[in-house]
């Protein structure tokens, strides 16, 4: 079986006292996927990259990475290689894997990096994997073992800030890594060489479509280019710009090209209202104004539009992806020049993907392993789903690409927030042998089972899959009540007393005993139990699944376990 490689993985996030990031040497895009990377391929470009000036950082600067090449240059990893490079990550004695590869949901006991993976685990090597770049459509995931931490790809709230201008004064903020300091302000007319054709190649603005446009700003679809490849015929038609907008599917996630000319990108609702303007008057008008890098997007964070979705194929009773960490425009280091020329140290480009989100992680494991070095795996995982956040910078829920608000499938327990997790508080605790009844309750065989533990193991014992101590709730409800166990372990003060908060999905019922927990020691065990009903009150409509949590709180902490569940009618 061979795997795609997300995306080529020498990035400068690192991960823990002596690491391993499994690589590629090539980009590869799946089917129904989307990456986008920014190049500088010209000389006249490299002013984009004034904005980006420094030193670079990533999320464990001190830590030390071994890197093993597992893809060949067409992008695709063979399972021998895979396994062969995780072993040898094992016997190096590494802390952390950073994994940005995966493939189609299969079961475990068929999946390469998920045998792999509980190899490393069970060595309390902790796995962080991209959730994969599918979405927004439901269903989509990749590296859904629950001994992985599946990461999804949130925004940050940088942006390089292009904004167009209209003749009738609205403004709409675009994007664009190109930030020419000579462009005017004037307004100047705009055309849409779709506007009135069906034809395709006017929609993307082929060389034949380009007609009548010197000195005027063009509006472009995407599409069968890349944005420099695009913008050469536009400058050479003679436009003076081009407005790029985003396609249905991508929403408000812009991504911040390069180009041979000015321009900026656009989301795709703001294009259609562009359109509408260019409708309305016969004398459109709009300017590029060329902001520079700006901090404190309100929306952000915002899941990528490109980032996959649950729930879970191969064990729905697990809620996935586990987190959501930033993994777009994001500034990452890079093996070659991208400008293509030799004599010069500029190795760092602008890259988009899970692929990105995964190090992310990686490099906060890597942190709260040094800070925590007794923590196994799941304890780590644990204090990074509890605690996430589930706002962003404007106090909102966080949003989707469509900047409306994500639902469980897309940002698991949230987004990750680095300090929170250090401290959580309790700590949902699973080892190597946990999992054994709950592969088992997969129906999987005695040797699909033995094939990833690696030793022999006969299915005397079952439990459901949420039954699993995991740090969330994926259940499918119909009429018959549900309940399980889950155990925590105090990681906070010796001397410490939480108290259940329930917000129940709309249309379930949820008790939990008992409703406090009180701890008189460091790392003393309790265990609870969580019952779930259909209500009584009838059922819930316009809708597949519903979504709650409960949470554990003490003076100092907040224990936070997402719920998602699935009606079944």
């Amino acid at each position: 079986m061979a795997l795609m490689a997300f995306l080529i993985m020498f990035l400068f996030i690192v991960n823990s006292h002596l690491s391993i990031i499994l690589a590629s040497d090539h980009l590869s895009q799946q089917s129904n996927s989307e990456i986008y990377i920014v190049r500088v391929e010209s000389p006249e470009n490299l002013h984009a990259w004034h904005h980006a000036n420094g030193t670079a950082a990533g999320i464990a600067p001190r830590a030390h990475l071994a890197v093993y090449k597992v893809c060949n240059p067409s992008g695709m990893c063979s399972e021998s290689d895979m396994l062969a490079a995780m072993d040898a990550a094992i016997e190096d004695g590494v802390d952390v894997i950073s994994i940005s590869i995966g493939g189609i949901s299969s079961p475990f006991w068929d999946d390469n990096i998920a045998l792999g993976a509980f190899s490393s685990m069970a060595k309390g090597i902790f796995v962080s994997c991209s959730a994969g770049n599918d979405g927004p459509y439901n269903a989509t995931l990749s590296n859904e073992a629950p001994w992985i931490l599946t990461v999804g790809a949130s925004t940050t709230d940088r942006q390089m800030k292009a904004t167009v201008a209209l003749g009738n004064g609205i403004e709409y903020d675009g994007e664009s890594t190109s930030q020419p300091n000579d462009f005017p302000p004037t307004l100047l007319p705009i055309v849409y060489p779709a506007l009135n054709s069906s034809y395709f190649g006017a929609f993307v603005c082929s060389p034949e479509s380009l007609i009548n446009v010197e000195g005027k700003l063009v509006l472009c679809g995407t599409g069968g280019a890349t944005a420099i490849a695009k913008g050469q015929p536009v400058k050479d038609a003679g436009a003076a710009g081009m407005i790029l907008m985003n396609e249905d599917i991508e929403g408000y996630t812009i991504p911040a090209h390069d180009y041979v000319l000015p321009a900026t990108r656009i989301s795709y609702a703001d294009a259609q209202n562009l359109i509408a303007y260019i409708n309305s008057t016969s004398t459109p008008m709009a300017s590029i104004s060329f902001k520079g890098t700006v901090i404190g997007n309100k929306h952000a964070p915002t899941v990528a539009f490109f980032s996959s979705r649950g729930p879970s194929r191969a064990s729905p009773g697990i809620l996935k992806p586990d987190i959501i960490g930033p993994g777009f425009n994001i500034l990452a280091a890079w093996p070659t020049s991208i400008e293509n020329n030799t004599h010069t140290n500029l190795t760092f480009n602008m890259i988009s993907g899970t692929s990105m989100a995964c190090p992310h992680l990686a490099g906060v494991a890597a942190l709260l392993k040094s800070a925590h070095p007794d923590w196994s795996p799941a304890a780590i995982k644990s204090a990074i789903m509890t605690t996430a956040d589930l706002v962003n910078l404007g106090n909102n829920p966080i949003e989707d690409e469509r900047h409306l608000p994500a639902n469980i499938f897309a940002i698991g327990a949230g987004h990750v927030n680095p300090s929170r997790a250090s401290d959580p508080g309790l700590i949902y605790d699973i080892q190597s042998q946990d999992y054994v009844p709950y592969l088992c309750g997969l129906n999987y065989t005695d040797q699909q089972v033995t094939a990833i533990l690696q030793k022999k193991v006969n299915c005397t014992n079952s439990i459901p899959e949420a039954e699993l101590n995991y740090p969330s709730f994926s259940i499918k409800l119909g009429s018959e009540t549900q309940e399980y166990t889950r155990t925590v372990t105090n990681v906070g003060d010796a001397n410490s007393t939480y108290t259940v908060e329930i917000s129940p999905p709309e249309g379930v019922e949820i008790v939990v005993t008992p409703s406090s927990l009180y701890f008189s020691a460091v790392k003393e065990r309790m265990a609870y139990q969580v019952t779930f009903t259909r209500s009584a009150s009838g059922t819930v409509s316009n809708t597949d699944f519903v979504q709650g949590y409960l949470k554990w709180s003490s003076d100092k902490h907040s224990v936070r376990n997402p719920i998602a569940v699935i009606l079944d009618q």
